[in-house]
């Protein structure tokens, strides 16, 4: 995270918000505290996508350094095998290492308590994600001394894909707030 705050914090000379749909939330709420760490300009705002609170642990048992028949076979009974991509066997061989990378940085991903950031906090989750529970989306309020909302969305965790037009409305409708909110 250090190495991120240095290289974006830069870009930062106006108000800003973060935005990260599942692993992208993670590193959205860990890059907020290291800037808040630092005495640096945070987000006025945090949305955070398919992804639990991250005080709570992973109840799955890791699967990133499984092979990658046993993997794949994980992945596509969470998710599905409708994305024409899983059909694609040089995508998969071509994507696989990124995708065991980004699920080693979760799996092992350590929390460490720390004070609530000083931003309001709106949660996105899908309905039918199986990883996902609303319940752990609920858990992000204690990570905020400010506003919470969580929105739950139709679709699993690829919803912001598979109900995109009813996630942009919603979406939409937040970042008017948001806009509002600036003086």
């Amino acid at each position: 995270m250090q190495k991120l705050a240095e290289v974006v914090s830069p870009y930062f000379d106006k108000q800003f918000g973060f935005f990260g749909h599942s692993m992208g939330g993670l590193i959205s709420f860990e890059l907020a505290r290291r800037l808040r760490s630092e005495g640096k300009a945070g987000p006025v705002w945090l949305f955070i996508s398919a992804y639990r609170a991250p005080q709570l642990p992973d109840p799955d048992t890791p699967i990133h350094e499984l092979p990658d028949a046993a993997l794949l076979a994980d992945l596509r009974m969470l998710y599905g095998t409708a994305h024409s991509g899983w059909q694609d066997a040089e995508l998969v061989e071509l994507y696989l290492p990124v995708l065991r990378a980004d699920l080693a940085v979760c799996e092992t991903y350590a929390y460490a308590p720390d004070a609530p950031l000083d931003c309001p906090i709106t949660v996105y989750g899908g309905l039918e994600d199986p990883k996902v529970k609303r319940e752990e989306l609920a858990g992000w309020r204690v990570q905020t001394r400010c506003a919470f909302d969580l929105r739950m969305i139709p679709g699993n965790h690829f919803f912001p894909q598979t109900s995109e037009w009813f996630f942009l409305q919603s979406l939409g409708r937040d970042l008017k707030q948001v806009l509002s909110s600036i003086p």
